[in-house]
């Protein structure tokens, strides 16, 4: 059996909260090996990303009112050091690489500013220079002209994370902690950032901790699982036995809430009742600079959207999904094309009140959405207001769009911040639900979520979907997520539709080789062993 690098034992860690003490890590032990990679998962508020940060000093200051346990790092007892000496191994060898990208890069430092500030200091210029260069190559960004001049925001999600990455190696760290690395990320992208985690830990025979929601992940490029609940370890072991054969019932219900590629969803009626009809839709930005040329975001989109129907709209991040959806309600205005609603042609600059009502949108960002000066009972009734429903009726109307989307009255009072990111989505989904649609545009409202209330979400929107007899435009770009809930679906690629038809098609026989791509990319992150279905016929938009 190998040494130990990190070694940590009955770890316990108490918050200082508003209402007193909180003990929310209570006796969490494991072990990894140089080499190794453990997977901690959990859902949000599990402890598991407490865990990691606090074992190098990076939960948020004055959060921690006691830490308790041990934790050796080579010898060295992580929990008996003062920031000096954290500051000694942190970002040296214990590297950190953190959800999100865009928030763990300094906007005002460039690429390159980013990488020399990580490296050890006094290394001599050239020396310096020659690091930074093979870090980039070494992430897979040295190929890209003037790299090292570029700022966060000129560059994708996927290129923040490498930069991340680059960072984190800079110091040649034993220890590495990735912390949900990939949840924001494209699926594709996911996999390349993934496997490039994966391929640098081998070559430098690092230990990883990975922290993840997704057992998928954990299945594919851990070594070891730990799964906490609620601060507690539920069970450990091997990767492939503990998945395999899970001892208690929290892990089996992590294993069957994510959803697989093969869990398709039922088709729907053949029969023609198109509720809308996209001709020719095309929309452009102005270029980054004047004079530059403007940038096409859709290029001449047609598709037809059949009553009852759930329609994905699935390509990586830049492809035009959210641009597609935000261009249906006039968030986004269009050069040109056609849209046409029950019939009634659509123009979104001057869209009547009443058109407006039968098209309702959710965002991604659930928090974003709400007013967090409003509480959950004055979000909901908002659209009552605007539509002229009688005060009278408010408050029972409020009551029963909780209980809509399976929750309780006592919610009611609750501001957002008050509410996990699940009960903010389905606040959200009610609001909408609100002033009775008939179609719901859904932008990435599930992929910020842990897999069981990803779960829940999808089965409620299956199940709204149903007794409301809505129709669904379902944007995202994780492919299983759409086989769970979707019975169509169209894929872009450069502000293009390059493929559509029904989801089984899509998914288990693939024609167009993005589609191709996208679907390996998912499969990338499935268990292994399971079923394929026939293979259809289809037609593929060049």
């Amino acid at each position: 059996m190998m040494t130990p690098l990190l070694r940590v034992t009955d770890l316990r860690v108490t918050l200082d909260t508003r209402s007193g003490p909180v003990e929310a890590v209570r006796g969490v032990s494991f072990a990894i090996a140089r080499g190794q990679t453990l997977g901690l998962v959990g859902e949000s508020g599990s402890g598991k990303s407490l865990t990691a940060m606090s074992l190098v000093g990076l939960a948020p200051p004055g959060t921690i009112l006691q830490l308790q346990g041990t934790a050796q790092f080579d010898g060295i007892d992580l929990l008996a050091l003062d920031e000096r000496g954290m500051r000694a191994l942190r970002g040296k060898r214990i590297g950190v690489v953190f959800q999100d990208p865009a928030a763990a890069l300094d906007p005002l430092m460039t690429v390159g500013d980013h990488l020399r500030e990580a490296l050890p200091h006094g290394l001599p210029r050239a020396e310096a220079e020659a690091r930074v260069a093979k870090l980039l190559d070494e992430v897979g960004l040295g190929a890209i002209p003037h790299v090292q001049r570029r700022y966060a925001h000129e560059l994708s999600g996927g290129q923040q994370q490498r930069v991340v990455i680059a960072s984190a190696l800079a110091g040649d760290p034993d220890l590495l902690i990735a912390d949900e690395p990939t949840t924001a990320l494209d699926m594709s992208v996911q996999a390349q950032i993934l496997q490039l985690l994966h391929d640098l830990q081998q070559a430098r025979g690092m230990a990883m901790l990975l922290i993840t929601h997704d057992l998928g992940v954990v299945s594919k490029y851990s070594t070891q699982v730990v799964v906490l609940r609620r601060g507690e370890m539920v069970e450990q072991g091997p990767t492939a036995t503990l998945l395999a054969r899970p001892a208690q019932d929290y892990t089996r219900m992590l294993l069957d809430s994510r959803p697989r590629l093969e869990a398709l969803a039922p088709a729907a009626d053949t029969r023609r009742d198109d509720i809308l009809t996209v001709s020719g839709l095309s929309v452009s930005y102005p270029g980054p600079r004047a004079f530059s040329p403007r940038i096409v975001a859709l290029d001449n989109i047609d598709f037809a959207l059949r009553r009852g129907d759930a329609l994905a709209v699935v390509g990586e991040s830049g492809s035009g999904k959210s641009t597609l959806g935000k261009a249906l309600v006039g968030l986004v205005p269009p050069d040109r094309g056609q849209i046409q609603f029950e019939e009634n042609p659509l123009r979104p600059a001057s869209m009547p009140r009443e058109m407006r009502r039968k098209i309702q949108y959710i965002f991604q960002d659930s928090y974003g959405a709400l007013n967090p000066r409003l509480n959950v009972e004055q979000a909901l009734v908002e659209p009552f207001a605007i539509y002229g429903k009688p005060r009278r009726t408010w408050r029972d109307e409020a009551v029963r769009l909780l209980e809509e989307v399976d929750l309780s009255s006592a919610y009611l009072g609750r501001y957002p911040w008050e509410l996990s990111g699940g009960q903010r989505q389905r606040v959200n989904i009610a609001r909408a639900l609100a002033v009775s649609p008939d179609l719901l545009i859904c932008d990435e409202i599930v992929s910020a979520l842990d897999v069981s209330v990803q779960a829940q979400v999808l089965e409620l929107l299956a199940r709204l979907r149903q007794t409301r007899r809505l129709s669904l435009i379902f944007i995202s770009h994780d492919l299983a997520v759409v086989g769970a809930l979707c019975n169509r679906t169209m894929v872009m690629r450069n502000a293009q539709l390059v493929e559509e038809g029904p989801t089984g098609d899509i998914l288990t026989a693939p024609v167009h080789p993005y589609t191709r791509t996208l679907v390996e990319a998912a499969r990338a992150v499935e268990f292994a062993g399971k079923p394929t279905r026939k293979k259809a016929t289809r037609v593929v938009v060049a």
